[in-house]
């Protein structure tokens, strides 16, 4: 009976461990009437199960009225500008008035996807005035014109939700093509029927041999995932925690294990 109770103990601590990294956007959200519309466009686009996915992950919210400027964008649209509002990193209020520099450049969901062009991905946040954190585009010449409002929920290093003043739309989002939004490739085009083969008539005399292509010196190269480029060598990227959130991790399983031995030790 005793070694039950102690297996009870430490599955339960097992079962809370595992709860402190699982969150639903959508049903955390359900519990702010402000952000209905947000909300919907998160499930409407597909994007609240790649967020449910993560488990390191900032969202900039926007209300009900601020969202509003969006309602006649298409939805491929929609959802390259609320993918830009996901950052893959843990941001509270305090980290971002506490930014090194003042300044840091944040990599999005847009960026991860792979349909962003040049800085298209990243956001500029900038620690603008003690207590005042701005966000933007950090695609060259955009401004800073999108305020931190407050924060709305938080889990320490795992999810962390902040309400912004308005959405953040960067120079020429609205044509970025989204082939495979859906998850599906484009399938190649079909071929056309070759027409029948007719017999080609015989040379009256040695034609010359054509001339081989000339071939560029070295093939080009693909491009890669564009990097964010700093406005000043005082702009770099915030540290992540996910190794802090490792250590947490580790401790509390070491807690499970010790517990756990201390009671079968006394039985």
């Amino acid at each position: 009976m005793a070694f039950y109770n102690s297996f009870l103990v430490a599955f339960s601590g097992f079962l809370f461990f595992c709860s402190a990294n699982a969150f639903n956007i959508t049903k955390l959200l359900d519990k702010y009437p402000d952000f209905s519309t947000f909300n919907s466009y998160l499930t409407q686009t597909k994007l609240a199960g790649e967020i449910n996915s993560r488990q390191t992950i900032t969202i900039l919210v926007v209300d009900n009225g601020a969202i509003s400027s969006l309602s006649d964008k298409p939805e491929d649209v929609l959802r390259n500008i609320l993918s830009l509002h996901v950052v893959l990193d843990y941001y509270d209020v305090q980290k971002l008035q506490k930014l090194p520099k003042k300044t840091a450049i944040l990599t999005t969901l847009f960026q991860a996807s792979g349909l962003a062009s040049g800085q298209q991905g990243f956001l500029n946040a900038t620690d603008v005035s003690p207590g005042s954190v701005a966000f933007g585009s950090a695609v060259n010449g955009s401004q800073l014109d999108v305020n931190l409002v407050k924060s709305v929920a938080s889990h320490p290093y795992d999810i962390s939700v902040l309400q912004v003043s308005g959405a953040i739309v960067p120079t020429g989002i609205e044509k970025t093509k989204n082939n495979n939004s859906s998850g599906h490739s484009t399938p190649p085009p079909k071929r056309s029927p070759s027409p029948a083969a007719t017999p080609a008539p015989a040379p009256s005399k040695a034609a010359p041999a054509p001339k081989a292509p000339k071939m560029p010196a070295s093939p080009p190269r693909p491009a890669d995932a564009p990097a964010p480029s700093w406005s000043s060598a005082d702009s770099k990227p915030v540290k992540s925690d996910s190794a802090d959130r490792a250590l947490r991790q580790l401790s509390v399983l070491k807690l499970i294990v010790l517990l756990t031995l201390s009671l079968v030790s006394i039985i």
